[in-house]
């Protein structure tokens, strides 16, 4: 009789360790924000940078994976609530959002790029834009960025309502450069042959992966992914699937960070790890 419901007891605990190995893993993206995330017109669904990215990671993690394509207004507030594991949409790492998330390390970073028409002479120095006119995308961190410089560098920002239109006035003369995220320049540049990358501004961040505040497990559990992505070249072929280049060998992208989280930001654990591929 013993023996009868500890065996029982066993097939218990496999059958519920295989439901929870089998639970989905949940998580959202702005599904308007390309290259990262936006509409498959072809065959449906959404299609990006993180998409293949939140793929990859719940094929590591041996679970499949929902991803909801919805505003990001609403993403963050909805993982708080439990909605979602961890939110895939790329989440700039700050201070301010680190006491209230538990980030993963970065896995790109978020530097600004000028965009230029192809033929132009390259922008060596931002003095040099002293007079010229930079197109940008209306209520962006990239207009922010660029009307706080307008005083020290003397260049007048031009904004319009998307992306698309801020790039084509540089096309069409209106604007010497577009000023964007690097990932969105090179995305652009790989799908029109009118335009180069130019003038690289480091910002010193980086996109990274946020759990709930305290959810340790899950934050260590993506970050292992990330870096096992990482270290076989995998995100180095995602991102140059997505961007027409391959990752600089000194960014989050090609970089395996020491601990657990954003060195410098609450919730970092300097504790030295290896990544268990």
């Amino acid at each position: 009789m013993l023996r009868t419901i500890l065996v029982a007891a066993g097939l218990a605990a496999l059958m519920t360790g295989q439901a929870l190995a089998q639970a989905p893993i949940k998580t959202a993206v702005d599904g308007t924000f390309a290259p990262h995330a936006f509409p498959n017109l072809a065959g449906g669904g959404i299609q990006g940078f993180n998409v293949d990215l939140a793929n990859e990671i719940g094929k590591r993690l041996g679970r499949p994976i929902e991803i909801t394509s919805t505003q990001f207004s609403g993403i963050i507030p909805a993982l708080n609530a439990g909605t979602y594991d961890f939110v895939m949409a790329p989440v700039t790492a700050t201070p301010e959002r680190a006491t209230s998330m538990l980030f993963t390390e970065g896995y790109l970073d978020t530097d600004f790029r000028l965009i230029t028409r192809r033929g132009d002479a390259p922008i060596t120095d931002l003095a040099s834009m002293r007079g010229k006119v930079v197109s940008v995308n209306r209520g962006s961190a990239y207009e922010s960025w660029a009307k706080s410089m307008e005083a020290s560098v003397g260049w007048r920002v031009e904004a319009f309502g998307t992306q698309t239109d801020a790039v084509q006035a540089v096309i069409a003369g209106r604007a010497v450069a577009n000023v964007t995220a690097e990932t969105v320049a090179a995305f652009a540049v790989k799908n029109n042959p009118q335009i180069k990358l130019d003038y690289l501004h480091k910002t010193g961040l980086v996109w990274a992966v946020p759990a709930r505040n305290g959810d340790t497990a899950t934050r260590d559990m993506v970050e292992n992914a990330i870096e096992c992505i990482k270290k076989d070249g995998t995100m180095a072929k995602i991102f140059e699937k997505w961007f027409g280049i391959a990752p600089r060998p000194d960014s989050a992208a090609a970089t395996i960070f020491p601990g657990s989280g954003v060195p410098g930001l609450p919730g970092y654990d300097a504790t030295a790890r290896e990544p268990r591929c």
